[in-house]
């Protein structure tokens, strides 16, 4: 049986295969103004990194296990629900840590040193508001998981609809 792979599913790929890299570098790798690998490891212990990229590398190994093993195939109801959950639940944790803190102030008070201490000498283009900015690596991050989303919701609608075809054709043969 051969794999019809869509479009969407290999951009899924490649967007998730984006987010492994920002989880392994992020923290450990000097990339410039986009990071600052010194200042996080001050504010933060080694274990403590170690422990958020190794949790942060095994979620997105996960997903993209799914989306391998799955590609143009029809996806169980439950690995559509892991996936699309999933990253529904990193994207609360990215709007919690960064975006409602941001742009409304909730939380920001308790984390306007912090971020400034590892993220106020890294690359930003976002106006500085409640005492805190998005870098430039973690606003990529953030909407490159944001189009992942949605490229799951078009993963999971076009395998329903494949799904449902190829259930008309088995029920139309019997």
């Amino acid at each position: 049986m051969s794999r019809e792979i869509r479009l969407s599913e290999k951009l899924l790929l490649i967007g998730l295969s984006f987010i492994l890299v920002f989880m392994i570098v992020q923290d450990w790798v000097p990339i410039g103004s986009l990071n600052d690998v010194q200042a996080i490891a001050n504010e933060r212990s080694f274990n403590e990194l170690l422990i958020i990229t190794v949790s942060g590398i095994v979620q997105i190994l996960v997903l993209m296990t799914f989306v391998i093993i799955y590609m143009g195939k029809l996806y169980p109801i439950w690995v559509k629900l892991w996936l699309f959950i999933h990253q529904i639940c990193i994207f609360v944790g990215v709007l919690i840590d960064w975006w409602i803190p941001y742009l409304f102030g909730y939380g920001a008070e308790k984390r306007v040193e912090s971020y400034n201490q590892m993220f106020g000498d890294t690359h930003f283009f976002l106006p500085v508001m409640n005492g805190i900015v998005p870098n430039t690596l973690h606003t990529i991050f953030h909407l490159t998981l944001l189009i992942c989303i949605f490229l799951t919701i078009n993963v999971i609608l076009s395998d329903s609809r494949k799904g449902n075809s190829n259930f008309v054709k088995y029920k139309n043969f019997h």
